[in-house]
């Protein structure tokens, strides 16, 4: 089948020229693309390809452990702030006995061996005790003064006790304990009233700490549980609370033979 044109039969169409070249790159009117690929990006910085994305760079800060320290220190101090007043209001409402039973060594003849100290009777001469020192039982009309008094020489039992009666802790050590060590006892009874202090012959414990129906036995001066014993029991151990030991009827002598007086009542 032939197709007509104007001009004639199979006469190729005529091309008019507008005096225009076709834009590079773009194919002519008409033309047909020779390539499926995309025309490529130009290339930037001397035709060395497209410039990759820069990226940011991660600036580590270092941390500020000035604030942190702060902070963690401040937290310490306000937990210790709060267990210590924890632990002094649960201390400030324990009774003097629970104090006592909490000091480690201490021996309680109250609960253990009740019957040998419960007679208070006022006696003459010189009495034989089940304990040594003794804690408690018959003792003299007179008392041993027990203003934080520190005897140097042995002090009758007779009256010792009776200053045990009157609530006084009484301090006694081994005659043959070394100075240094004499002296770090007088420190926790001189200028203490309800305690006195002298040396005791046959003990065996270095030093030994009573009140009137408790008693603790140590092997070392500086052991802190004789202060605390000290600070627990002076008047609360009292068997007549209110009587002192710096009036009335007292003796400031020593040696072991107590002053003959006849029986009495009170005291």
């Amino acid at each position: 089948m032939s197709i007509s044109t104007p001009g004639g039969p199979q006469r190729r169409p005529t091309v008019v020229s507008t005096g225009k070249k076709p834009a590079a790159g773009r194919p002519a009117a008409g033309a047909k693309p020779t390539s499926d690929k995309k025309p490529a990006t130009p290339r930037s910085g001397g035709g060395k390809g497209p410039r990759k994305p820069v990226t940011p760079v991660k600036v580590s800060q270092g941390r500020s452990w000035g604030p942190i320290a702060l902070f963690v220190a401040v937290g310490v101090l306000a937990t210790s702030i709060i267990g210590f007043g924890a632990w002094a209001t649960f201390k400030g409402s324990q009774s003097w006995q629970d104090k006592a039973a909490a000091i480690d060594g201490i021996v309680n003849f109250r609960e253990s061996d009740p019957e040998s100290i419960s007679n208070q009777e006022h006696r003459a001469g010189s009495i034989e005790y089940p304990h040594s020192p003794p804690v408690g039982g018959p003792h003299n009309n007179t008392w041993q003064r027990c203003l934080g008094d520190v005897y140097a020489a042995p002090i009758a039992n007779e009256h010792a006790l009776h200053s045990l009666e009157h609530g006084a802790v009484w301090l006694t050590y081994r005659p043959d304990l070394p100075e240094a060590d004499v002296e770090k006892l007088a420190e926790i009874v001189r200028g203490n009233d309800f305690m006195l202090m002298s040396p005791y012959e046959g003990l065996d414990k270095p030093v030994s700490i009573q009140a009137w129906g408790y008693q603790l036995k140590v092997d070392d001066a500086g052991d802190s549980r004789l202060k605390e014993f000290a600070t627990v029991l002076a008047q609360n151990a009292s068997m007549e609370p209110g009587v002192p030991c710096s009036s009335g009827n007292y003796t400031t002598g020593t040696g072991t033979e107590p002053r003959e007086m006849q029986p009495t009542q009170g005291g």
